[in-house]
């Protein structure tokens, strides 16, 4: 009884952090094949617009195109204008409610004054260039740990949820550089610093414009690549990723296609993107305009099969890491199942990987008392795992 008492009450504690934003915008249904020229999406267009092929045939076919041969789909060319640049921190919020609002104001306040001081950013051109200049300019927070005599050099690469402002995480950076580990905390295609005018959130980096959410996926692996590659000419030899939510999915995405990452955390995970779409309580908006176009859950994961991480499970276990996964028991936005489901198939793969289970949903994990279960989970994994590796390398 009690258990169902709480499960009840975390719902509903749930639900109402899900729904109290209200600028969440359903766009119609966007093909975008424009997004996809190097898999020939240029090409589905004008057969679309010859009546040779329908857009949704069109759309599965380019996913699987991007499954079948992801080394050209994700290749990507370093940067060569890596700098760091001093600017004062701000917060780039992604609702409208008055008390964020105002803390938002405060920050710009204090810059003003000279309360704050301006804190290191590695600045860089990504690799892949999208229609919007300054989602273009790849922005990572640097925090740099003073190394540990006899030990590597090794750093982390941060992604925080969908729609995180960017202060999201810093906590867990502060927390690896007290340990000797550097941070990257990496603004996501479509998010804070990189976030275009236009935008109150960071709906670019999923919505209903297909061609487009696919090629912030492959955005955001170019980024977390170009920021390895940094790292390395900085001298870091082992180096991990840790990521949260849609962050998850891309550090995956990451890791598969890059086997210099060696230490994955994932927190709260999923197998299939399109089912987090359908299902999820935080895309609600998203599958409306799907659905009001025909479209159904099994289309829905079709047309973001290349988004995926299960569409990349050997490949990601074809190189040995650690891994770890978090998830949430009463998660409404990446339900149980397809949790559960990542987990089945780490087994399935032979893949070193923690469970870890929270006792909350999506959104209450980072509420009080869950936020520090959490980053117990997180920082535990990252620390014996980076000492694991420091005595291996010995």
């Amino acid at each position: 009884m009690l258990s169902g008492l709480y499960a009840k009450w975390m719902y509903a504690w749930e639900t109402a952090l899900t729904t109290r934003d209200e600028n969440r915008i359903e766009r119609p249904l966007e093909w975008g094949f424009d997004r996809l020229p190097s898999v020939g999406g240029d090409e589905m267009a004008a057969r679309v617009e010859r009546g040779e092929i329908s857009g949704l045939d069109a759309m599965i076919e380019l996913n699987e195109r991007i499954v079948a041969n992801p080394e050209a789909y994700f290749s990507y060319t370093t940067p060569t204008d890596f700098r760091i640049e001093q600017h004062h921190p701000q917060l780039f919020p992604t609702n409208v409610r008055p008390e964020t609002l105002e803390q938002e104001r405060e920050w710009h306040r204090r810059a003003e004054v000279g309360e704050l001081r301006k804190e290191p950013f590695l600045r860089f051109t990504s690799a892949v260039h999208t229609k919007y200049p300054e989602n273009d300019t790849v922005n990572a927070r640097w925090y740099e740990a003073t190394p540990r005599p006899g030990k590597p050099k090794q750093a982390m690469i941060v992604m925080p949820q969908w729609n995180a402002d960017a202060f999201s995480h810093n906590a867990f950076c502060e927390m690896f550089k007290w340990w000797g580990i550097s941070s990257l905390r990496l603004s996501k295609p479509y998010h804070d610093a990189r976030r275009p005018a236009e935008l109150e959130r960071s709906d670019y980096a999923v919505s209903a414009n297909v061609g487009r959410t696919l090629e912030a996926n492959r955005q955001a692996v170019a980024d977390i690549r170009s920021c390895i590659d940094w790292l390395q000419s900085q001298g870091y030899e082992q180096i991990g990723v840790l990521g949260t939510s849609l962050g998850s999915c891309y550090a995956f995405l990451a890791a598969a296609m890059d086997a210099r990452i060696q230490v994955c955390a994932f927190n709260h995970a999923s197998t299939w993107f399109g089912d987090v779409v359908w299902e999820g309580q935080s895309t609600r908006h998203i599958r409306s305009a799907f659905e009001h176009s025909g479209l159904t859950q099994d289309l829905t994961r079709k047309i973001l099969a290349g988004a995926s991480p299960m569409s990349y499970m050997d490949r990601f276990a074809a190189h040995p890491k650690r891994a770890l996964v978090v998830h949430a028991t009463y998660d409404l936005t990446f339900p149980l199942e397809f949790s559960l489901d990542v987990l089945k198939n780490f087994k399935e793969h032979n893949i070193d990987f923690v469970s870890r289970v929270l006792p909350c949903g999506h959104y209450t994990t980072g509420e009080f008392p869950y936020k520090y279960m959490d980053g117990y989970f997180v920082g535990h994994f990252i620390w014996s795992s980076f000492k694991r590796l420091h005595e291996r390398s010995a």
